[in-house]
């Protein structure tokens, strides 16, 4: 079985009374990687990288969540 990957917990997490709390949304990882691979995608010439695969540019920019995510809690990825 394959480790559980830690997702961080909700990116926006909302304060919920009684019926009015809304479970879905992004997780903190999901949040980390888009900001990730925004950055990845904007600077893909300067970077040299522009030959890359979007599954290539995905794995890094979730690669580089983990990585904040394990930051946060005072570790490494």
């Amino acid at each position: 079985m394959a480790d559980k990957i830690d997702n961080g917990g909700k990116a926006f997490p909302a304060l919920c009374s009684d019926h009015s709390c809304d479970p879905g949304g992004m997780s903190l990882r999901d949040w980390f990687a888009g900001q990730a691979l925004s950055g990845i995608a904007g600077c893909a010439d300067d970077l040299g990288v522009n030959t890359w695969k979007p599954d290539q540019a995905a794995l890094i920019a979730y690669s580089m969540a983990d990585a904040m995510i394990a930051a946060r809690k005072g570790g490494a990825a």
